[in-house]
C-alpha cells in the first residue's frame, strides 16, 4: 500500500502486508522539515530547548541529547502489554500524525517507522498505570525502542530492543518530543473497541429476535412506525421485524416481559452512542505540541482526549444496560411460565439442571460488567508540581470498553445458546429470517440433551463472533 498523503485509510494500512511512502510525500516532508529547523532559533521552544512539564521554563544549554532523554526517562511502565495488533495500530496512528505538516517530522523518521511496521516490529507498550496528562509514558515505551533501548515482543516474548534492531535511529531536534505527544493510544483502543461494539449490536439484534420468536411474544410493539422521528430506533425495529416475520405468536401471551419489549430501544441507544464515538475518531486536529503552524511553534492540547474518553465511557454504560436487559430476557427463556417449554430448558427437568448454570455464568459476567460502568475519564490528580493538574484518562476508558465488550460477548453467547435450545425444544423451525442462525449456532453448540460442561462451548462461540455470520449479518 502506497501512502501519498497524511490522510490514509488506517484500516487498509493495518491489513496491508507492505507499506511504502510516495517519494513526492517524502519530498514535501523534507521541505517542511527544513522550515521547522530554520525556525528553531534562540527562542524557547517547549520540549526542544526547554525542559517539559513543571520544568518548561528551564533553558537547555545543549539540547542535542535532550530528545533521546525525553523517551528514555519517561518509560516507567510495565506489563500487561498491548497486543501486537494494538501496537501496530498505535504505530500507524503515530505515522498518520507524523505525516501532518505541523509535526515537522523528518523523512528519515517517517521512513524508519514505515520500515519497522513492515518488519512487524512490536514494542512492549504498557496498557495501564499511566498517570500523565497525556500518553507520554506508553509512547516513551513505544519509541525508545527505535533507539535500541527498552523491550520489544518477539512472538510474545519480551526481548531487548538492542537485540532486534539492526541500526538504531538517531533523533533530530524536536523529534523525541513529537513522538510522545497526542493521544494515539486512546484512539487505538477506541478503534478496536468500536469494531467490537458494532458486532455486538448485530448479535444483540439477533438475540432479541430469537427471544421474541421462542417466547411467541406479541409482535405489534416492534412496528417501525412506533419509532416516530427516531431513525436509529426505526432501523432497529425494521431489522427485528424482518427477522421475526413469520414467527408464531402464542395467543395466551398478552404482553411479553419488559426485557423482551424494550430490547430494540436499548440496542438503538448503543448504536447512537457508538456512532458518536465513531464521529470523534474521524475528527482531525493537530496532535503535536508545540505544532509548527503559520511559521511559529504553538502549544496545543491534543493530549487531552477528554471527548474520546467520555464517549467511550458512555458506550460502556450503554453496554451495561443492554447486558442487564439480556440477562433478564435469558431468565425468562428458562421459566416455563413465560416460555411454555420444559423448565430450565432441560429435556428432563429435575434430574437435569438444564441451562440454569449457563444463566448463572451470564449473571457473573453482568456483575463484572456493571463494575466497568464507573467513568474512567473522571478523577484527575495533580502531577508535575501542579503544572499537569488535569488528566483525561481516555486510555483507561478504552481499556474498560474493551473489557466491557468481552463481558458482553459472553452474555450474548449464553443468550444465543439458550435461544437455540428453546427453539429445539419447541415445535417448528422458527421464521425464515432466523433459521440460518439457529442452524449455525447448533453447529457450534449442539442441543443439550443431557447436562454437560458448556464452558468450552461458550468460549468457542465467543471466538466465532469475530468471523462468523448469523442469519442476515
Amino acid at each position: 500500500m502506497r501512502l501519498s498523503t497524511k490522510d490514509f485509510d488506517l484500516d487498509s494500512a493495518f491489513e496491508a502486508e507492505v507499506l511504502e511512502i510516495d517519494p513526492a510525500l517524502l519530498a514535501r516532508l523534507g521541505e517542511n522539515r527544513a522550515r521547522v529547523l530554520a525556525a528553531l532559533d534562540e527562542r524557547p521552544v517547549y520540549g526542544v530547548n526547554t525542559g517539559m512539564g513543571r520544568l518548561a521554563g528551564v533553558a537547555l544549554g545543549t539540547p542535542e541529547g535532550h530528545q533521546r532523554t525525553l523517551l528514555i526517562g519517561r518509560a516507567v511502565g510495565g506489563p500487561p502489554w498491548l497486543s501486537a495488533d494494538e501496537v501496530r495500530r498505535l504505530l500507524l496512528m503515530r505515522l498518520r500524525d507524523l505525516l501532518a505538516p505541523e509535526a515537522g517530522a523528518s523523512p528519515e523518521l517517517v521512513t524508519f517507522l514505515v520500515d519497522r511496521l513492515n518488519e512487524g516490529f512490536t514494542p512492549a507498550v504498557p496498557r495501564t498505570g499511566l498517570g500523565s496528562a497525556g500518553e507520554i509514558i506508553p509512547l516513551a515505551h513505544a519509541f525508545q525502542t527505535f533507539l535500541g533501548v527498552g523491550t520489544v515482543l518477539v512472538d510474545g516474548v519480551e526481548t531487548p530492543a538492542s537485540e532486534v534492531l539492526a541500526r538504531p535511529y538517531e533523533l533530530g531536534l524536536k523529534e523525541g518530543a513529537t513522538l510522545i505527544q497526542g493521544s494515539p493510544l486512546a484512539e487505538t483502543l477506541a478503534a478496536f473497541a468500536l469494531a467490537g461494539v458494532r458486532r455486538l449490536v448485530e448479535l444483540q439484534t439477533l438475540t432479541a429476535a430469537i427471544a421474541i420468536d421462542v417466547l411467541g411474544a406479541p409482535q405489534a410493539v416492534y412496528r417501525p412506525s412506533l419509532a416516530g422521528d427516531d431513525q436509529v430506533l426505526r432501523a432497529v425495529l425494521l431489522e427485528v421485524s424482518g427477522l421475526i416475520h413469520g414467527s408464531v405468536e402464542r395467543p395466551e401471551v398478552v404482553q411479553a416481559p419488559a426485557s423482551v419489549r424494550v430490547a430494540p430501544r436499548a440496542i438503538a441507544h448503543l448504536t447512537r452512542v457508538a456512532d458518536e464515538l465513531g464521529e470523534v475518531l474521524l475528527r482531525s486536529m493537530p496532535t503535536d505540541s508545540p505544532s509548527f503552524l503559520d511559521g511559529e511553534f504553538v502549544s496545543t492540547t491534543g493530549f487531552h482526549a477528554v471527548e474520546l474518553g467520555l464517549r467511550m465511557d458512555a458506550v460502556t454504560a450503554a453496554l451495561v444496560h443492554l447486558g442487564e436487559v439480556g440477562v433478564q430476557r435469558m431468565h425468562r427463556l428458562l421459566d416455563e411460565r413465560f416460555s411454555g417449554l420444559p423448565a430450565q430448558l432441560a429435556v428432563d427437568p429435575g434430574p437435569q439442571a438444564g441451562l440454569v448454570p449457563l444463566h448463572k455464568r451470564a449473571v457473573g459476567e453482568l456483575h463484572a460488567l456493571r463494575r466497568l460502568a464507573t467513568p474512567a475519564t473522571l478523577g484527575s490528580v495533580e502531577t508535575s508540581a501542579g503544572q499537569e493538574d488535569v488528566q483525561a484518562f481516555a486510555w483507561a476508558a478504552g481499556n474498560q470498553l474493551r473489557d466491557a465488550c468481552a463481558r458482553m460477548s459472553v452474555i450474548t453467547a449464553c443468550e444465543l445458546i439458550a435461544g437455540s435450545q428453546a427453539r429445539w425444544l419447541a415445535t417448528g423451525d422458527g421464521p425464515p429470517g432466523l433459521r440460518a442462525a439457529y442452524a449455525r449456532i447448533r453447529e457450534l453448540v449442539p442441543p443439550v440433551t443431557a447436562d454437560r460442561s458448556l464452558g468450552p462451548e461458550v468460549t468457542a462461540l465467543v471466538a466465532a463472533f469475530s468471523s462468523l455470520g448469523f442469519g442476515p449479518f
